[in-house]
């Protein structure tokens, strides 16, 4: 089937295509209500079906004679450790642990807060919750006591999952005191906490609420899985509001399950014993989509990779491990191969790997600029897939159904909308605009199977957040085309547009082009106030290792590239030279904060922050160089 008649069915016949889609997975009792609405009139997927996702992504395998298969590689160049599970192993593993849960009051529709490193334990902590029909909600390992504290407050757990360190390259940071100190910070306090020991640091237990977690293994037993229904939550994962306040995104077991399942060979087209490794950490939707959820339940095997794509020794930390391993596919961040081209812009390193096994590299988490998409594709000679989708999808609305028909791809184009969403480009007041014109990306509901339902515990805020501005959309938040072949361009989001003398300006389209001087290994365009023109477009900029340039030659150069591809009107005339950009853990560069330091605005050191030492840093060169208000 072509793309174009996969993608209508998914539109024009949502129900029929979604119930064939649901044939694949294994049902405790098979759905007869496709699409029906909620109480709160939200579309829901296959309401009356039953299923458990861990034996979907366990004991299917197991019982379908795919038990000695590897389930999950775990590789940390930090601790020299690497282990393999097999689906066997894994299922019994997981087993255990939902039995310590279980010892400890934790049953269907009760929330387990998993605050862990990248180890194999993190993604069998998320699927011993499951396998009891329990909600799990992964805060990144090292959040501040008051950020986890706050989540912890809005989430409620019974029970709190943690290990005593994780290790930032060489750094070895105690996590036992961040939970203890934010139990202490919060309202509510969970009945017991399960530690897992790491050698690097060893935890100090509280008597009477601390459990280690090989002593309570070691005598647990073994917990059945509890049938949940389709509509029932698997998780919560927070991501940060605009009021301050985390959103707890809420997804559920049935759509979830399907629409992974399906995404597996019809976007990335993994089968059964392929290797995939998604480049993330659990802490993030891509870890929970493609570390642990999509891979198991499509029988791939998974990689937990704890390190970096460099420092952990080397920029060719990527390339051993999919040589390594096998790796069929790779997923990641283009942030991170964007530090890989800073460290090593020759590939010198790439010359020590087999990728003969790797066909696809995927991107997503933010927008590939094609800079980086022409440099990663021509190092490894693969082709390279960009594919757009959020936290509250679970999955991408964008993409390259590689699966289904491989498309021609368009550097700075995230492809086209992916089956079951319906992707549309209105102005302000909610007219559709033509091909060519930027907007407000929406997509028409209902929503396909995933997307998240409501957010936890705060109905209205979903509400408001997401479908009161165009109703009959979700509002993605994200600007952006579609181009006379419906190709989806991802300009940013829709407050990364500018104002300049009246003229609307995407700066994610003055990063394309500063991006491409050979000199420059990343860079963040922001708009800063002009009391002539309103704003005004400044590029910070990281050059390339062992780059030696003028700064004012530079800026020349810059300035004369955006003027000829964008012309006077961007008023380009500003680019500085920095040491590092303010990114969140999972790459993204944080432009709201450059912002409100280049408008002279207080503003609040964000949790997600990777580096806080960069904001002083950086704010003392926008000082320096006239761009603080």
């Amino acid at each position: 089937m072509s793309y174009i008649d996969e993608y209508k069915k998914s539109i024009e016949t949502p129900e029929a295509f979604w119930a064939e889609k649901a044939e694949a997975v294994e049902w405790f009792k098979k759905p007869e209500t496709i699409l029906s609405k909620d109480d709160n009139g939200i579309h829901r997927w296959f309401a009356d079906g039953e299923m458990n996702t861990a034996y979907l992504a366990l004991d299917h395998h197991v019982n379908s004679g795919r038990g000695d298969q590897d389930a999950l590689i775990f590789d940390s160049p930090v601790t020299n450790v690497k282990q393999r599970y097999t689906y066997t192993e894994l299922r019994d593993a997981v087993a255990k642990f939902a039995g310590v849960l279980k010892s400890q009051g934790v049953e269907k529709g009760d929330r387990v807060v998993i605050y862990m490193p990248m180890i194999a334990e993190a993604v069998i902590a998320m699927l011993a919750v499951a396998r009891l029909g329990a909600i799990h909600s992964v805060v990144f390992g090292g959040f501040a006591p008051q950020e986890l504290a706050v989540r912890i407050d809005d989430a409620e757990p019974k029970v709190i999952v943690t290990a005593s360190c994780g290790i930032e390259i060489a750094k070895v940071i105690e996590y036992k005191p961040l939970l203890d100190q934010a139990i202490e910070k919060s309202a509510h306090k969970p009945s017991s906490c399960i530690v897992f020991q790491r050698e690097q640091a060893v935890a100090s237990m509280i008597e009477g609420r601390d459990l280690d977690w090989a002593t309570a293994v070691a005598t647990a037993e073994p917990a059945d899985c509890t049938p949940v229904k389709a509509t029932d939550p698997l998780y919560i994962l927070y991501t940060s509001g605009t009021t301050g306040k985390p959103k707890g995104v809420v997804r559920d077991n049935g759509g979830h399950a399907v629409a992974l399942k399906y995404s597996m060979k019809a976007i990335y087209n993994m089968d059964p014993g392929d290797v995939f490794w998604a480049a993330s950490d659990v802490g993030w939707v891509v870890g929970h989509s493609y570390i642990v959820y999509g891979p198991l339940l499509a029988g791939c095997t998974t990689v937990v990779y704890e390190g970096k794509p460099i420092r952990t020794p080397d920029a060719g930390a990527f390339w051993r491990v999919c040589a390594e391993y096998g790796a069929k596919a790779l997923f990641a961040a283009p942030t991170a191969f964007r530090a890989i081209k800073k460290e090593d812009p020759d590939s010198e390193l790439l010359k020590q790997y087999d990728l003969s096994k790797l066909e696809t590299v995927f991107m997503a988490g933010e927008r590939l600029d094609p800079p980086t998409y022409h440099w990663t594709k021509d190092t490894l000679g693969k082709p390279v897939i960009d594919h757009w989708w959020q936290t509250e999808t679970g999955w991408a609305i964008c993409g390259n159904l590689t699966g289904v028909e491989t498309l021609e791809p368009k550097p700075g184009s995230s492809t086209v909308p992916v089956t079951g969403f319906n992707v549309q480009i209105l102005d302000h007041e909610g007219n559709e605009l033509p091909n060519g014109e930027q907007g407000n990306i929406v997509l028409k509901l209902p929503l396909p199977p995933s997307c998240l339902p409501t957010v936890w515990g705060d109905f209205e805020r979903f509400r408001t957040g997401y479908l009161s501005e165009f109703p009959g959309y979700y509002s993605s938040g994200d600007g952006g085309y579609k181009d006379e072949d419906g190709y989806v361009f991802i300009m940013g989001r829709t407050d990364d547009v500018i104002n300049v003398a009246g003229h609307r300006l995407s700066t994610g389209e003055m990063e394309e082009i500063v991006a491409d001087h050979p000199a420059v290994a990343e860079c963040a365009v922001i708009g800063i106030n002009d009391p002539l023109k309103g704003q005004q477009p400044v590029g910070l900029v990281l050059l390339k290792n062992g780059v030696e340039l003028e700064e004012a030659e530079l800026e020349a150069e810059l300035v004369a590239m955006v003027r000829k591809e964008i012309g006077a009107v961007a008023c380009f005339k500003r680019a500085v030279v920095v040491q590092r950009l303010p990114k969140t853990r999972s790459g993204k560069i944080l432009r709201k904060l450059l912002r409100q330091i280049a408008d002279g605005k207080d503003y609040t050191v964000p949790s997600t922050i990777d580096d806080p030492a960069s904001l002083p840093e950086i704010q003392e060169i926008m000082g320096r160089n006239g761009l603080v208000s």
